[in-house]
């Protein structure tokens, strides 16, 4: 894609929903870590808050497919963004990704969205905390300070398998270099790499570790993202010191945990059950003005789930709340939305609900 910046233009800043943008460079991090970025056709000011994800619309084999991949550039480079994608062996999106997006390929973007971000949380010392690619969210933050001079006091640990394996490294080292309230801490965790050398940590994060490397982490906000097993072990420290779990922040989205899909399937089946002795009378009226359809739902049902007894696709990635995918307007009635993250005060203000977490109160108009 070229612009020509001469032209006057009319730059609209990024709000969130579906957004048509373009590729516009690929840069290979490491040998199964890749960098996206992307620019609008129009200009847009991608500004959003350090640590917020975006969805990727999809269609892969013929089938539409939703992921939600963290932002891992800085809103202080307003008029592009991009996302850092590990390759996962059988992962269908990320080895996808890899072999086939190139520059100058369109694709949809939902977003941006997310509760995990430094923006909500200001501190003036800060811990940063991250495995493997779960540096992005993090790195996203730390750019941010970095590129606006604030006034921070930042320690950031990152575990990585092997020298090669870490995301961003020259830049990283680039910037804790310049700034003193800078610190960085790199532990690399495989033995089995000759021939590269490495003076830093090796191993895994202990007890003993943590506390040498920040010795006052108890004054500290604390952002951790990486697998799930690396952030319990970071919790267990934490707890053994009895740190305010108030000032610890992860970032939750991933796969959906088993017992939450368990939980699931188990109210899937009470829920026929409770079919068969439903009060019709209790029913509420959903209906899709866009579309021109209506359905009665039992109480305790989405909006999401009526809009699917009528063959209307509402997208939907995380079905959690977290990825703001399914996000329409509600134009009339109420409903209950328990959701994690995934649509902004703002959004709700306007009237937007999301679809796969909200259950109605009443009879409800859906634009859709």
């Amino acid at each position: 894609m070229t612009t020509n910046f001469f032209n006057p233009v009319t730059t609209q800043t990024w709000t969130n929903g579906r957004h048509q943008v373009r590729c516009v460079k690929v840069i290979q991090e490491t040998q199964d870590v890749r960098t996206f970025c992307f620019m609008a056709e129009q200009p847009v000011l991608f500004f959003f808050k350090p640590g917020q994800f975006v969805t990727l619309e999809l269609e892969i084999d013929h089938q539409p497919i939703m992921r939600s991949y963290t932002i891992s550039s800085s809103p202080s480079i307003p008029y592009s963004f991009s996302i850092t994608v590990k390759q996962v062996p059988g992962g269908k999106v990320s080895n996808w990704l890899h072999t086939n997006l190139k520059v100058g390929d369109e694709l949809a973007v939902h977003g941006p969205v997310g509760n995990f971000n430094s923006i909500d949380y200001p501190a003036e010392k800060v811990l940063f905390l991250s495995g493997g690619v779960g540096i992005t969210p993090l790195m996203s933050m730390t750019r941010w300070l970095f590129d606006t001079n604030a006034a921070v006091d930042v320690e950031f640990i990152h575990s990585a398998r092997a020298p090669r394996d870490v995301i961003y490294h020259r830049e990283l080292v680039h910037m804790f270099s310049r700034i003193p309230e800078f610190k960085l801490h790199i532990i690399c965790e495989s033995k089995e790499d000759i021939g590269e050398a490495w003076a830093g940590y090796r191993g895994y994060l202990t007890q003993p570790l943590f506390e040498l490397m920040v010795p006052d982490f108890m004054e500290r906000e604390i952002f951790c993202c990486g697998p799930a097993p690396y952030m319990d072990a970071i919790k267990r420290i934490l707890r053994h010191h009895n740190f305010d779990m108030n000032h610890y922040h992860e970032e939750l989205f991933g796969a959906t945990p088993v017992d939450v899909r368990e939980e699931v399937r188990e109210l899937a089946e009470q829920a026929e059950v409770d079919a068969e002795n439903v009060d019709t009378s209790e029913l509420h009226s959903i209906e899709f003005a866009s579309s021109g359809k209506s359905v009665r739902i039992q109480p305790g049902e989405t909006v999401h789930a009526a809009a699917a007894k009528l063959g209307l696709h509402i997208p939907k990635a995380c079905g959690m709340g977290i990825c703001g995918t399914c996000r329409v307007e509600l134009k009339s009635g109420e409903v209950e939305m328990e959701h994690n993250g995934g649509i902004t005060e703002e959004d709700v203000e306007e009237g937007y609900i999301l679809s796969c977490c909200s259950r109605p109160k009443g009879d409800l108009v859906v634009d859709f």
